[in-house]
């Protein structure tokens, strides 16, 4: 059905094609057994699929990657599709537009996108109630990425992550501190060591305050150096953060098959061009760190191969974005054949 729809999906301009598809998929699953005719077409379950991973049971270990679902609009809608568990965000404490459009771009040759969407959202607050009004959870474990406004400056950044936190705290299941996205000025500055370290730490005592906590993840970039990724390391045995998600988009431009302007515009690239360092960064943090700490993998995934190789180097979970894009939602249910197959990974 997919392969029918996706040539006029990519004749639109890619952010009217997203919001086309998700008001579609909205309206459908609004229909009397819409859900559940999806789940029957895409969700695949098997008790060999579920992990236990933070604490918290996943029917399937394949995500949705934040940014599809910025402000918690569709998390039934994604579920019906079979994924195990949604991360919604990235929020931000004030509602914000982002960056001016065009601000997403296709690479069709590379299989790619690239975005500068600016952390684009309606608010934490409005997240929270959409999650509080969800009616069914189906089990589906959720996360919530945050982040800071554009307009406050560095030095405050840690007000924005902790009203984030609070006011999700009781709707997710776990929380994502994004500081890697290279379309907010001056965000990835904050995950130098002390900066990081500062956001963590006063997460973490938060967290620990009350009966409930909640597993806290580091989303981080492609391209930090070895030594970077060394102190990701530290950062995380020093705070007692649950995990890291490896990786979040890159501003490197190697080996584009895509001409013209298109590779030169500014933005974060995602899709296949990724896949292999994102693997790189798996690997070398499982491997370092002798699997110390769970690792999210994400990143080029659109095969199930993909997915396998994320898990074989050290991910435990994963999530995807734009190879659910270009490949569309029967991916997740291969990736999930695949995996019951093999009970190495």
């Amino acid at each position: 059905m997919y392969k029918l729809v996706k040539p006029l999906l990519f004749s639109m301009d890619p952010e009217t094609a997203h919001h086309t598809v998700s008001g579609g998929l909205r309206s459908f699953c609004n229909l009397w057994g819409g859900k559940r005719l999806l789940r029957a077409m895409y969700a695949y379950e098997h008790p060999h699929l579920e992990r236990q991973v933070l604490g918290l049971k996943f029917r399937n270990p394949i995500g949705l990657a934040a940014g599809f679902d910025k402000n918690a609009e569709y998390v039934e809608e994604m579920a019906a599709l079979g994924f195990g568990f949604i991360e919604i965000g990235t929020v931000t404490p004030r509602p914000q537009p982002g960056n001016e459009r065009p601000r997403l771009f296709r690479l069709v040759d590379d299989a790619a996108l690239i975005n500068r969407m600016g952390f684009n959202n309606q608010g934490v607050d409005v997240a929270a109630m959409r999650l509080r009004q969800l009616k069914n959870r189906q089990n589906l474990v959720i996360g919530g990425n945050i982040g800071k406004n554009k307009l406050t400056p560095n030095e405050e950044a840690v007000s924005d992550y902790i009203k984030c936190f609070d006011t999700l705290f009781d709707v997710v299941d776990y929380f994502v501190v994004n500081v890697s996205s290279p379309n907010t000025p001056g965000l990835r500055a904050l995950q130098e060591k002390e900066p990081l370290t500062h956001i963590l730490n006063t997460l973490q005592q938060r967290n620990r305050k009350g009966d409930v906590s909640r597993p806290i993840l580091l989303k981080i970039a492609p391209d930090l150096t070895d030594d970077q990724l060394d102190d990701i390391i530290a950062i995380i045995r020093d705070t007692g953060i649950a995990g890291v998600i490896a990786t979040n988009t890159t501003i490197a431009r190697d080996g584009l098959r895509s001409g013209g302007r298109l590779t030169s515009e500014a933005g974060g690239l995602s899709g296949r061009p990724l896949a292999v360092r994102a693997t790189e960064v798996i690997r070398y943090l499982a491997t370092k760190s002798d699997r110390a700490f769970p690792i999210i993998g994400v990143g080029g995934i659109h095969t199930p191969e993909d997915a396998v190789e994320k898990l074989e180097a050290g991910a435990t979970l994963v999530q995807l974005y734009t190879g659910f894009i270009y490949e569309g939602p029967g991916l997740i249910k291969r990736i999930c054949e695949k995996l019951k197959t093999l009970r190495s990974v």
